[in-house]
């Protein structure tokens, strides 16, 4: 019979996740290394000192060191151990707006890439509805990007008696907010933005280049016009590792 390895705080914790625990793993150990608990030129502990440890076999925690490893953070060597190289990139540039003006400008040197554009097609399930839905909608579904690395993936819901009034081009330059805020006869006056903290699934994880798991930030922001029509629907999911939240508070 194979040996039964003995249950762990951390073990436990693996547990209430459906995420590979090699992956939940990658990401503890990753977390490590960044808080400097893992000192960049020190060894790690050994494969079956981090079994021991963290109640799972020797092969997940190798399959989670291999992960490490290709994002060249630990480097290993044959009878010598397992060595921190560099910390995690941490690049936050990425801020999630949370006033009206934010909302409005473009990121400096983001491109915006149409993955898809669909017609007269209904809200997502998952809305926040504030106002009156539209008959239908415009789905377009975009993709963020700075110096090659994508940081957002969003789906942008337009009143579909709106986008006649649309240049084609906007749709690959400005901001969702902006696509309805500067339409002529179209004022917002209501607009929300409501902010959760999740986990990459397969679809997010591919777009943005991350590991499944991974954790995001999913922000939903809504635009009702003067009629009380809820014109806007954006469901955006920023990759965590270069986004950041700021709100002044006086």
């Amino acid at each position: 019979m194979p040996t039964k390895v003995p249950e762990t705080p951390t073990s436990q914790a693996l547990k209430k996740s459906a995420v590979a625990r090699y992956l939940q793993l990658a990401s503890l150990f990753r977390a490590r290394i960044e808080s400097g608990e893992w000192e960049v030129d020190s060894r790690i502990p050994t494969v079956e000192e981090l079994a021991r440890d963290c109640g799972v076999a020797t092969m997940t925690i190798r399959q989670a060191l291999d992960i490490l490893e290709a994002e060249g953070l630990i480097e290993r060597f044959r009878a010598k151990g397992t060595f921190v190289r560099e910390q995690p990139r941490r690049d936050l540039w990425c801020e999630v707006q949370t006033d009206w003006s934010g909302m409005l400008i473009a990121r400096e040197n983001a491109t915006i890439e149409l993955l898809d554009d669909q017609r007269n097609v209904p809200l997502p399930r998952n809305t926040e509805i504030v106002g009156t839905p539209a008959p239908a909608y415009r789905h377009l579904r975009r993709r963020h990007s700075r110096d090659g690395s994508a940081f957002l993936l969003a789906d942008v819901f337009i009143d579909e008696r709106l986008t006649r009034n649309i240049p084609d081009e906007a749709y690959t330059t400005v901001t969702a907010m902006r696509l309805v805020a500067d339409l002529p006869g179209q004022k917002i006056t209501d607009a929300r933005q409501i902010v959760t903290i999740g986990a990459a699934d397969l679809e997010t994880a591919t777009h943005l280049n991350i590991a499944l798991g991974d954790p995001v930030a999913k922000v939903q922001r809504v635009a009702v016009n003067q009629d009380g029509h809820l014109i806007l629907v954006a469901n955006g999911i920023y990759r965590g590792d270069m986004m950041k939240i700021e709100v002044k508070l006086r």
